[in-house]
């Protein structure tokens, strides 16, 4: 584990000496070597049970995967933030990298803790650096507002789970996710025991997002620079998902009954979410939206427990990580050429960047779980456990792959096809750096087609 995260480390001091014109090719080069051992991480000799064990941290195959996510992810949101931070003074530029190096940081260290207190603590200090990314380098006056939304959504619904994982202490005695799923079913009758339930799953709902507690996630997207919108989408939302498989282990004989309102509610959210971007006109709303829709799928699925549903969730959730991860990267590219995030004022750029409306299409398709991509993988193994569980889901699952399908092409129709508007004959050509970029998005997608057991075998 100490292989990935002290390097990670050594990147914030790093970071803090580097001089002016090699500040962004050295963190970019030595986050981007960190990416490469973090993949060493996937040889697993004991299949799927823990390796690299020590007194704190390890890694299992369903840490992994978004351990080496999140180790891919910061390469790529310095490429994406290069362009935007140049003009700003050297020391801003890095405190901004060091953010994103402690946001990193936090992350390995929440994925791979065997106690769940230590997961606790590093799933709260993830707060305190996208905090700073929304309110201080977001794009407009609402910044603000974004990050009280985020910060207060999060810490309603994380505060009772302190409570919840203290009761849990003193009645087994231990908070290792290790002696956890050797505990036998607790004995959990009370209506207070529902509410510890409750109080357990909800902060994990709250940061899937879970429909109707999501109102942060899309002012949060909008609001926060190309990087934060990044790390959002592509590992903080999975965080969530990581937690709940986590904690249900021990919640088992309550989660069969108290269940069906937050699964009916998350499809419902995949159909509303899904109807919520055909009428969006704003880019990075729409991706948030889509991120939202596809999140309540993986919810139900990790609420339903079983192997083929967690196998599902735990693809959908890297699948998803790296495509909303690549749209929003688009949209900031658009952005930098249009500065206008509304997709009517900034249409048929196909005419003026054939290369990038390339991306668009590729990346649209991917969000519209195009096979044979993991994308779809996940989503059929989500949608027949769902089945199997009741068949009436139908309705919602089928639904919400139809209008996925339609919004994901109307958003590639909407901003590369059509005339050209009259204010924008005279736009940057693309650069090397933005398809370098796209491409580590998409390489990824394209060989888990080859090797999809390197993400699937949780769950069995």
């Amino acid at each position: 584990m100490l292989k990935v995260l002290l390097p990670t480390i050594m990147l914030l001091p790093l970071t803090w000496a580097s001089p002016t014109k090699w500040l962004w090719t050295s963190a970019l080069m030595y986050s981007f070597l960190i990416a490469l051992v973090s993949l060493t991480l996937f040889h697993n000799p004991s299949e799927c049970g823990w390796t690299l064990l020590n007194a704190h941290m390890a890694t299992d195959s369903l840490s992994t995967p978004l351990i080496v996510l999140t180790c891919w992810l910061l390469p790529l949101m310095i490429l994406a933030s290069q362009n935007h931070m140049a003009k700003e003074p050297h020391p801003r530029q890095q405190s901004f990298i060091s953010l994103l190096i402690s946001l990193q940081m936090f992350l390995i260290m929440a994925f791979s803790a065997t106690e769940v207190l230590l997961f606790y603590i590093m799933f709260e200090a993830t707060l305190i650096p996208t905090l700073i990314l929304i309110t201080r380098w977001g794009n407009q006056a609402e910044r603000l507002t974004a990050g009280t939304y985020f910060l207060f959504y999060t810490l309603a619904g994380s505060l009772p789970l302190l409570v919840a994982l203290l009761m849990l202490q003193n009645s087994l005695g231990s908070l290792s996710f290790i002696s956890l799923t050797l505990s036998g079913p607790l004995c959990l009758g009370t209506v207070a025991n529902k509410f510890w339930w409750v109080a357990c799953i909800m902060a994990f709902l709250v940061k899937m997002p879970l429909y109707g507690v999501h109102l942060w996630l899309p002012k949060a997207h909008v609001e926060a620079p190309v990087a934060g919108s990044m790390i959002l989408a592509a590992v903080l939302l999975k965080l969530g998902g990581y937690g709940m498989i986590r904690i249900l282990i021990v919640l088992d004989p309550l989660t069969k009954e108290l269940s069906y309102p937050f699964i009916l509610l998350a499809l419902w959210g995949v159909v509303m979410t899904g109807t919520i971007c055909l009428r969006q006109t704003d880019l990075k709303s729409l991706i948030a939206y889509s991120s939202v829709s596809h999140m309540g799928l993986v919810i139900s699925a990790i609420l339903i427990q079983t192997p083929w549903a967690l196998t599902g969730a735990v693809i959908l959730m890297i699948a998803h990580g790296l495509t909303s991860s690549g749209l929003f990267c688009l949209a900031n590219t658009n952005y930098e050429r249009t500065h206008t995030r509304t997709a009517l004022l900034a249409r048929g750029l196909q005419t003026m960047l054939p290369l990038m409306a390339g991306w668009w299409f590729i990346l649209a398709l991917a969000n519209l779980a195009l096979p044979p991509l993991p994308n779809l993988m996940g989503e059929l193994m989500i949608i027949t456990s769902v089945f199997n569980w009741s068949w009436w889901t139908i309705i919602f699952t089928g639904l919400g792959t139809l209008i996925t399908a339609a919004y994901s092409l109307h958003m590639f129709l909407i901003t590369q096809r059509g005339q050209l508007p009259i204010h924008m004959h005279n736009l940057i050509p693309s650069h090397s750096r933005e398809h370098l970029m796209l491409c580590l998005h998409f390489i990824p997608l394209l060989l888990l087609i080859f090797q999809p057991s390197l993400i699937a075998c949780w769950g069995y």
